[in-house]
């Protein structure tokens, strides 16, 4: 269903019906090539963006874009922060789905394409904007005792979580919190936990980087690339506990991790 099927199907709402006609009408021209979103910020596009998620995107994304972990559907209030996507790779993925997962193409037009690329813009997460002070040498120092074996920041630290460069511009400070104290709550794509055991008896844990039928790639508890054949295991276990252990107040305060956000803050623009 395209926007223009959906507008005869707004109850009661003759206004917002020929405000979307009338939006689209003047539109068909706006080709998919633009590198710039031609309806950033336009409240008309916006709202018919919304409409048209709420019709074809909510039953994966969620009702508010924040995804549906238990079929590893994204939350895509985040996308323009985590994956520093282009508006153009958006309108592209929207468009064409994406090859070996459940999101299928969509059959819409140029402009029903940016109009939902404007309400993705629109719901996005800006980032911490009530950091409270702390101390950037004394975040430092608790980067590197609590969080630096597996996420890196200024240039150093592991690999085995995400990179937390410009962290604060990506993530809201809620949900930052959320992340360190419950870090089981949700566990982002491409730190998934598994365990395999191969044919020979080896059982290797880690995180999950790619997978297609007959294959998976993980990185193991010592930050090592490993791929196995599916045909060659004996068992793959995906499990739910993070390998991120959840840090209690008790383990690292509410003042210790403002002090480590403005250390990481510091750096968010490099």
């Amino acid at each position: 269903m395209t926007l223009r099927d959906f507008i005869p199907h707004l109850p009661g709402c003759a206004s917002a019906r020929f405000i979307l006609l009338g939006l689209l009408s003047c539109l068909t021209s706006i080709s998919q090539a633009q590198s710039v979103n031609p309806l950033e910020g336009n409240s008309r596009a916006i709202t018919g963006g919304g409409s048209l998620f709420r019709a074809q995107c909510a039953t994966c994304h969620g009702a508010d874009a924040k995804g549906i972990a238990t079929i590893d559907a994204p939350d895509l209030t985040m996308i323009w922060s985590e994956r520093d996507l282009s508006v153009s790779e958006v309108f592209s993925t929207i468009r064409d789905g994406v090859p070996g997962s459940i999101m299928p193409p969509h059959k819409l037009t140029d402009s029903e394409l940016w109009m939902l690329v404007s309400y993705l813009q629109d719901v996005a997460v800006a980032g911490v904007t009530d950091l409270p002070a702390g101390d950037v040498v004394a975040g430092a120092e608790a980067f590197r005792t609590n969080c630096s074996t597996c996420h890196r920041a200024h240039g150093q630290g592991g690999s085995f979580g995400p990179n937390l460069n410009a962290i604060t511009t990506r993530r809201s400070l809620e949900s930052i919190m959320a992340s360190v104290r419950q870090p089981s709550v949700i566990i982002g794509r491409g730190f998934k936990p598994v365990r395999v055991v191969t044919s020979g008896g080896e059982e290797v844990q880690g995180v999950l980087k790619s997978e297609d039928a007959f294959s998976l790639q993980m990185l193991d508890e010592r930050q090592r690339l490993r791929g196995f054949q599916k045909t060659e295991l004996q068992s793959l276990e995906r499990l739910q506990q993070s390998v991120m252990p959840p840090f209690s107040r008790t383990a690292l305060s509410d003042s210790d991790l403002y002090h480590i956000l403005n250390y990481l803050q510091s750096g968010a623009a490099q």
